[in-house]
Parts: structure tokens; sequence; C-alpha cells
């Protein structure tokens, strides 16, 4: 995502927050897994393996298979930390929980959870995970039900489906402005009190 995409996000957060009290931020993730371990181990177990099979078919020197088996422990452990391959070997109704867990601590981290009036909305998209889920505070959503962000999410996942992930998040950004606008109306008194921008992590 280039500068002007991070902007285009940016004025549509500005441009629904002027017409509501509440706060929209919204945070791409590349990737919420960090299975690191899985990939070593992997590439352990194998690496571990190796020598065996070679003492057994082959006439190999040691010092030739403890080369070999080191060799194949670092190429697989390189190969198998790749993002796609890394985020593939985790089940995905794993890699589900991991990214709601990251979209829960983003919540946390970017201040919503301290706004006054509880009415903030978290637009959360993970990349690898394929993951895409609008967390809203208790007053938020105790007048808007879960159900009504989903058109919202519908966007966000079609424009991503074609790979315009900031035509994605404006669209999410409007269509939730809106849904806020009806329920925290902007007063004389409302206030920005986060920033106005998409982050990427």
């Amino acid at each position: 995502m280039d500068i002007a995409d991070r902007q285009r996000i940016a004025e549509a957060i500005r441009a629904a927050e002027a017409k509501t009290s509440s706060e929209i931020v919204c945070v791409l993730a590349q990737s919420s897994s960090k299975a690191t371990v899985l990939p070593a181990l992997i590439a352990a177990l194998i690496a571990l393996a190796l020598p065996w099979l070679l003492v057994a078919f082959t006439a190999m020197t040691v010092d030739r298979i403890l080369l070999l088996q080191t060799v194949t422990f670092f190429v697989l452990l390189l190969l198998l930390s790749l993002p796609q391959i890394r985020t593939a070997l985790v089940p995905a109704h794993t890699r589900r929980a991991m990214a709601h867990h990251a979209a829960m601590e983003q919540f946390v981290l970017r201040g919503l959870a301290r706004k006054q009036d509880r009415s903030g909305i978290l637009i959360f998209v993970s990349l690898a995970e394929r993951y895409a889920r609008i967390l809203a505070d208790d007053g938020a959503a105790a007048q808007v039900p879960q159900a009504h962000w989903q058109g919202a999410i519908d966007a966000l996942v079609g424009h991503m489906r074609d790979g315009r992930i900031a035509d994605g998040f404006v669209s999410a950004v409007n269509l939730c402005g809106a849904e806020l606008a009806r329920h925290f109306p902007r007063g004389g008194t409302s206030r920005d009190e986060l920033p106005d921008r998409v982050y990427v992590i």
C-alpha cells in the first residue's frame, strides 16, 4: 500500500468522523501468524531422520552425512519460514484464531478501549490469513448488532479479492461511518481522540 492509498483512507476516515462522535481505526496486517517454531520443528525432524536413511541406503562417510544434515536443516528452515508457506502449515481454524487475537490486541493498542463513550470501531484485515473483521466497542456494539457490519466486511473483502486493498478500506469506512452517524451523531463537544490513519503492521 503506497502513500497515496494511505492518504485516501485517512481522508475517508476524516470525512466519516466529521458526521459522528465515534472513532474509526483501520489496521492492515501482513500476517497475524507468529508460528516461527513450527518451521524449525519440521526442519529439525526431517534433518534428524535424514542420517538414518543415508546410513541405510548409501555408503556416505560420516562427515558427508553430517554436512548434508546441516545443509538440509537450514535450507528447509528458510523455505518453511517464507510467510506463505509458514501460514499454510498452520490449520485454518488456528490461523483464524490468531488473526482474531491480533485484532483484539490492535483494538486495545490503538486506544479504542479508552474512548469515553465506548463507540469506537476497528476495521482489521490480516492478508496472510485472509481475515477481515470489524470490532466494535461496548457502546457501539449495544447500538449496532455485529450483523450490521457485514455489508462493510463484504465490500472490503470484495475489493481485496480484486487486489484493491485501499478501495476496500475506503468502502468499509464509508459504510461504517454512515451506520455510526445514525447512532452517534457528531455533537458540539465531539472531538477526534485518535489519529485518522491506516496502520500497516
